[in-house]
């Protein structure tokens, strides 16, 4: 199964909202089902205007799935990405010296 992080916008007219969700990308539908939430973008607000669950964000990097470029940035400046890369990197290196 092909699956993204990609954001789902919400909201009225000229106050968009955002949640970033993991869907399967084959699916046509932009505001349908989606497999999980993991977070949101709120862009009106100034005060704390995301929210990441890390743990999901991780578990789902760490299955195979691929954010989009804008739900990538995020990620990153919130240290997800980063996090990833130490665990990859750490759990090759934990398995060459079992090995």
């Amino acid at each position: 199964m092909a699956v993204k992080i990609r954001l789902l916008r919400m909201g009225r007219k000229k106050r968009p909202f955002y949640r970033m969700v993991v869907v399967d990308s084959r699916t046509r539908s932009r505001s349908g089902s989606y497999i999980e939430s993991i977070g949101y973008y709120d862009p009106m607000t100034t005060k704390d205007p995301v929210k990441v669950d890390e743990a999901k964000a991780l578990l789902w990097l760490g299955r195979g799935a691929l954010p989009t470029d804008t739900v990538k940035n995020i990620l990153s400046k919130h240290g997800v990405i980063e996090k990833l890369h130490t665990q990859k990197h750490t759990s090759s290196k934990e398995g060459s010296k079992l090995v």
